[in-house]
Formats: structure tokens, C-alpha cells, sequence
């Protein structure tokens, strides 16, 4: 009886012991991981890196993994922004940029047309202060498309409409110019050829590259527009016999704004081609180019069967 008693004695004096060397431990990890969390809290306040290199299978390591995710999501979110800011510090500057020159070019010649008394020499400055405010009206008018499409204030609708009729949109749009200058203008596409696309802006999109291929082919030149329907995308080719673009410069057209140096002679702002690529990419396609100087530009649009 005596020998169970002193047993049971043990063994309740080892527990407690146990117990007890239990509770410190628990009680220090707990301390440890508050201390943890605590840092790592500081860190995300401050916007610095989490701490994630303890991968252990505890209650710390889990909170730990979700802090460094908050942390690449704060990270992300963050970059966005300061992306966003300097592409507002960009645009107010190129904006800037552009609307300089016919400001400056309508003050000029209002200032002349108050000083000439000579009919004729009024007449001619009125005409350039109208093609200065033309011009102004035509980049607000880019700017606003630009603008809506980026923001999403535009939609795109796609629905099964003849590819030939969005064609016929975008040629109507350069008939004239081509024209005079005697370009020779060439199509082949399937009459029966239905795609699934938002015909206005797919025809502003094509119209644009047809644009840019009329003021840069000099007179009798040529421009042809192939279609065909390939496993995975319908491949619109606008080939043109124009002045060609450096392989340098080739990757830059695309940006808003940008004009060959060549070029600023020619009517326009550079958004052209910014506009075309920002429409046929919003329909899940795009555009590849190829070009030669002296030899002609092919764009090679690609929109989804």
C-alpha cells in the first residue's frame, strides 16, 4: 500500500513537473512569436520586406506566410500606383508637347493679322490660325478616344459580323487621299468571311494603318490588304510601297506620340498606330510589322477566330 502510495506520488510530482516545464515552454514560444510578429508588423507598417524564412509547420510560420503575402500584395499595389502616376506625368507632358507648337503657331498669326493691313496677307493667316485650330481639334478628338479606351469608358462589342464590311469602313476612310495621290489600292478577302469582332473599332483600328500608309507611299504608289482565316486567328495584311521604317525605330511606333523625324511635315499627332494596337490587343489580337526603307511597311493585324 505504502509502495502505491509513493508511486502515485511520482507520478503526480512528475506531472506537475511536466506540466509545469510545459507551461514555460509554451509560455516562451508564445513570447518569441508575439516578439516575431510584433517586428514583422513594424516592417509592413514601414513598408519594408516580411521576414519569411522560417517554413516550420507552426501557428507562426502560418501567420508569418500570410503577412508576407499581405506585404506582396501592399508591394503590388504600390508599384501600380507609382506606375500610374508617371504615366499622368507622361501623358501631361506629351500633351504639353503637342498642343505647344499650334498654340504658338495661332498666337503668332494672330499677332500678324493685327498688324497687316494687306487682304491677301489677312486672308492666308486666317487660313493657317483655322488649320492650327484643326489641328488642335483632331488631337483633342485622339486624346478623348485614347482616353475613353484606356478607362474602359468605351466597350468593346464583339459580334459575328463580314470582315469585308469592316474593311470597307476603314478604306472609305482614305479613299479620297489615296486617290489623289493615284495610290493603288488592292483587297482580297473572302466575301462569306464572318468574324466575331467589334466592326466600328476594328475598322478605326485598320483605318489607321491605312492612314499612315497613305501619307507616307509617295504618288502611284501601292497599297494591298489581304485576308485570310488561319486555325486560331484571321490575319488582316496591310502591305503599302512607302518610305519603310528604320529596324531601330520599329519598336517605337507604336508608342503614343511618337513620329518618325522624317515626318513632321505630315499632317498629324502620332496616335495613330498607339490606338490601333490598344484596340485590336483589347479584342485578344495584335500587330506585328515588318519593314524596309526605300522599300515599303507590312502590318500584320491578328484578331481571334
Amino acid at each position: 500500500m505504502e509502495i502505491a502510495l509513493l508511486i502515485l506520488v511520482f507520478v503526480l510530482f512528475v506531472l506537475v513537473i511536466f506540466l509545469l516545464i510545459k507551461n514555460y515552454v509554451l509560455k516562451r514560444d508564445v513570447e518569441s512569436m508575439v516578439v516575431k510578429l510584433d517586428a514583422n508588423l513594424d516592417k509592413l507598417i514601414a513598408g519594408k520586406k516580411v521576414d519569411n524564412s522560417d517554413n516550420n509547420d507552426d501557428l507562426y510560420s502560418k501567420i508569418a506566410q500570410k503577412l508576407y503575402r499581405l506585404y506582396n500584395i501592399n508591394e503590388q499595389k504600390s508599384n501600380e500606383i507609382i506606375e500610374e502616376k508617371e504615366k499622368l506625368n507622361e501623358l501631361i507632358s506629351d500633351i504639353s508637347h503637342q498642343t505647344k507648337t499650334p498654340i504658338a503657331n495661332i498666337k503668332l498669326y494672330f499677332e500678324i493679322l493685327m498688324s497687316e493691313n494687306d487682304v491677301e496677307k489677312r486672308q492666308a493667316c486666317l487660313k493657317n490660325i483655322e488649320s492650327q485650330i484643326d489641328k488642335l481639334d483632331f488631337l483633342i478628338q485622339s486624346l478623348i478616344k485614347m482616353s475613353r479606351l484606356e478607362t474602359g469608358t468605351i466597350k468593346i462589342n464583339k459580334e459575328p459580323s463580314l470582315l469585308e464590311n469592316t474593311l470597307a469602313l476603314a478604306i472609305q476612310g482614305i479613299y479620297n487621299n489615296a486617290n489623289q495621290k493615284k495610290i493603288k489600292l488592292q483587297v482580297n478577302c473572302p466575301d462569306d468571311l464572318v468574324l466575331n469582332h467589334d466592326k466600328k473599332w476594328t475598322g478605326e483600328a485598320i483605318f489607321n494603318i491605312l492612314d499612315n500608309g497613305v501619307k507616307y507611299t509617295n504618288n502611284g504608289g501601292s497599297i494591298y490588304i489581304d485576308v485570310k482565316k488561319q486555325d486560331i486567328f484571321t490575319k488582316i495584311t496591310v502591305c503599302d510601297t512607302g518610305k519603310g521604317i528604320p529596324l531601330a525605330r520599329q519598336g517605337m511606333i507604336f508608342k503614343r506620340f511618337y513620329r518618325e523625324p522624317e515626318v513632321h511635315d505630315e499632317n498629324g499627332v502620332g496616335i495613330g498606330l498607339y490606338l490601333a494596337r490598344k484596340i485590336i490587343s483589347l479584342q485578344g489580337g495584335y500587330i506585328e510589322v515588318q519593314s524596309e526603307v526605300g522599300i515599303g511597311s507590312t502590318f500584320m493585324i491578328y484578331l481571334p477566330n
